[in-house]
C-alpha cells in the first residue's frame, strides 16, 4: 500500500528550527514577490517590513550527493534595498510545485522557482508560522519522498515510513542535534501535516523528523502525544529539497481499518530498507 506515512516513534525525535540549511530562504513574511532571469542569475524583488527589497542569486543548481568533504550547492546572494530591474521570465515548463509563488525557465532550460512555506508551525496542531520565501534552481527530476502507511502495536496506532532520495541517492546529513535538527547543509527534516484531525479543520502540523543517515529513511508513529493521536483523513509530508532544489511534498489518504496481511507486507518492506532506527512493531 504505497502512499503511506510510517514511523517508529522511538526513531523520530521532534524538531526545532534547523541549525544548518543549504536550501535558500530569501526572507520571511515577504509579499508581492517576483522572479526574473538574466543569463545565469535570478533577480528576486519583494516587499518586507514596508519596503521593497531585492537579491540577485547565482552560482548554484541542483544538489551534491551527501559528502563530508564536498561543499553542498549554495547560492551567491547579493542583497540590496529597492527593486532591481532587468531580466525576463520565460514560461515555466517544469513539474507542479506546492506553495508556488513564481517560476520561470532560464535560457539554458533550467528552472527557477519561488515558494512560500510556513515551515516552522508548532507540533501537535499548529497551523500558522512566519512565511519563508524559498528560492530554488534545478534541472531534471525533483527529489522524491516515497511514503507508505501501516500500523503499529497490532493496529492500535497508525504509522508512517518512507525514503527521501534525489537522483537515486539518499538525502541525509551527517550531524544533528539531540532533537533532530540538522547541523550541516546536507541534512533535511520532513514536516508531517494532518487533515481535519482532532486539532481542527484543514491542514495542521503533526510533527517533524529527520531523514536518517545513511539511508534517507524516516518513520513516525501517531501515538498519544498530549492526549490523543493526530489521526486525520489525509496526510502530507513536505521537505526542503537538498542543495538548491525546490520544496517537495507527498500527500495521501489515511488508512482504512487494520489489515493484518497488509501490515505484514509493510513490515517486510520496512525491514528491507535496512535502517537501524526504524523498526517495525
Amino acid at each position: 500500500m504505497r502512499g503511506v506515512l510510517a514511523a517508529a516513534a522511538l526513531a523520530c525525535a521532534l524538531v526545532l528550527p534547523a541549525a544548518a540549511q543549504a536550501s535558500f530562504i530569501v526572507d520571511r513574511n515577504a509579499s508581492a514577490a517576483s522572479l526574473r532571469i538574466s543569463g545565469q542569475t535570478a533577480i528576486v524583488n519583494w516587499t518586507s517590513r514596508g519596503a521593497r527589497r531585492s537579491v540577485v542569486l547565482a552560482g548554484a543548481v541542483n544538489s551534491q550527493p551527501p559528502s563530508q568533504s564536498v561543499p553542498q550547492a549554495s547560492f551567491h546572494a547579493a542583497y540590496r534595498y529597492g527593486a532591481q530591474a532587468g531580466g525576463s521570465c520565460r514560461p515555466y515548463t517544469g513539474p507542479a510545485l506546492l506553495f508556488l509563488v513564481a517560476a520561470c525557465d532560464a535560457p539554458d532550460s533550467s528552472h527557477w522557482a519561488l515558494q512560500s512555506w510556513q515551515r516552522l508551525q508548532p507540533n501537535y496542531g499548529g497551523h500558522s508560522a512566519d512565511s519563508e520565501l524559498h528560492a530554488s534552481h534545478w534541472t531534471g527530476d525533483l527529489p522524491t519522498i516515497e511514503v507508505w502507511l501501516d500500523w503499529s502495536y497490532d493496529g492500535r496506532f497508525q504509522h508512517v515510513f518512507g525514503r527521501y532520495t534525489y537522483q537515486g541517492q539518499p538525502v541525509h546529513g551527517f550531524r544533528s542535534t539531540g532533537v533532530g535538527s540538522p547541523l550541516d547543509p546536507y541534512g533535511r527534516n520532513l514536516y508531517l501535516d494532518t487533515l481535519d484531525s482532532r486539532y481542527g479543520p484543514g491542514w495542521r502540523r503533526e510533527s517533524s523528523f529527520l531523514a536518517h543517515k545513511p539511508t534517507g529513511v524516516f518513520c513516525y508513529g501517531f501515538y498519544l502525544h498530549g492526549g490523543a493521536p493526530g489521526i486525520g483523513s489525509a496526510y502530507r509530508l513536505s521537505a526542503q529539497g537538498p542543495g538548491v532544489t525546490p520544496i517537495v511534498s507527498w500527500s495521501g489518504q489515511a488508512l482504512p481499518e487494520y489489515d493484518a496481511a497488509v501490515e505484514q507486507q509493510m513490515n517486510d518492506l520496512q525491514r528491507s530498507f535496512g535502517d537501524r532506527l526504524c523498526r517495525h512493531n
